[in-house]
């Protein structure tokens, strides 16, 4: 099996190009089950935090997770400790990872943003920062990842704060992510990822009502992969910065998929809940099957798979 092969993504080198998605990796906590063998099998090339908010979070009410045909349906909420718990608990154990750290944000208003980016920015323990634009801005109502206007000024306000790279994280439920991703690039973001969850509900079986505690969630698993992979092809076609693709990716196979829509990395997301292992043997696949078919680098370093 092929050893994965170094990539740069945003001027940062990288060992390879999977990184976990947001939220579905606790490397905190498989620390405490498995040691500082982790650190040594560590399983992605760039890690990813949970969403982090200005101030804490407790989530959404239980249930929280379903169980659905190819997939997971979850409505966690961005469960976290705010900027200064993560600050003083979380990101000193997140630095002593063997790969560098992203930092996912969100805000729930511009000047939360602005004050997350400026704090978060400040430690030379982050390497990068992931804005996600899924929550709505208590100034216009506007979901900030789904409308190209509201993800410029977001981005265009962020930009000058830090010279560390922007990664701006767009949700499939825009009408055209395409648009968001380069209104996104022209405002000044870096790199693009996509996609997030798209919305979705289940219902108990025994009492007819919706089983999640708050009602609807994000569907993710194979089932989105389709989805996925159809919005990074147009994502990447419109613009010239990278693009993250994720959206059920399993396998190599999956991922080579992403690769060849014209991603440039891909993150691992619900595999990891079943396979903890996951995303260092999607990277040792996709190498291989990029060895295989003597991958290209293009444009914005995306390997393009040959015929």
């Amino acid at each position: 099996m092929s050893e994965r092969r170094g990539i740069e993504l945003c001027g940062v080198p990288l060992r390879g190009r999977v990184l976990n998605g947001s939220g579905t990796f606790d490397a905190i906590a498989a620390h405490r089950v498995f040691g500082d063998e982790l650190y040594e099998r560590f399983p992605f090339d760039a890690f990813v935090s949970k969403t982090i908010t200005l101030a804490p979070r407790q989530g959404n009410p239980p249930p929280r997770l379903w169980e659905t045909p190819a997939g997971l349906i979850n409505s966690i909420g961005l469960p976290n400790r705010g900027l200064q718990g993560f600050l003083a608990s979380d990101l000193p154990r997140l630095a002593e990872l063997p790969v560098p750290l992203v930092v996912s944000v969100m805000g729930f208003s511009l000047d939360e943003l602005e004050r997350l980016v400026r704090a978060v920015s400040e430690r030379d323990e982050v390497a990068m920062l992931e804005l996600n634009f899924s929550c709505p801005n208590v100034e216009t109502g506007l979901i900030m990842g789904a409308d190209a206007g509201e993800t410029a000024r977001a981005v265009e306000r962020l930009r000058p704060l830090t010279e560390k790279p922007l990664i701006v994280k767009l949700t499939p439920n825009a009408t055209d992510p395409a648009a968001v991703g380069a209104a996104a690039e022209g405002a000044g973001a870096d790199a693009l990822s996509l996609i997030n969850t798209l919305k979705g509900m289940a219902f108990d079986p025994r009492s007819g009502r919706p089983w999640l505690g708050a009602v609807t969630g994000g569907v993710s698993g194979p089932a989105v992969r389709a989805v996925a992979l159809q919005q990074v092809h147009a994502v990447a076609a419109r613009v010239a910065i990278p693009v993250i693709g994720m959206g059920g990716i399993q396998s190599g196979r999956d991922a080579a998929d992403f690769v060849a829509a014209g991603a440039t990395a891909v993150a691992v997301g619900t595999e990891s809940f079943r396979d903890p292992e996951a995303g260092a043997r999607v990277g040792r696949e996709l190498a291989a099957l990029l060895e295989e078919r003597g991958a290209e680098s293009g444009a914005g370093g995306a390997a393009r798979l040959g015929a």
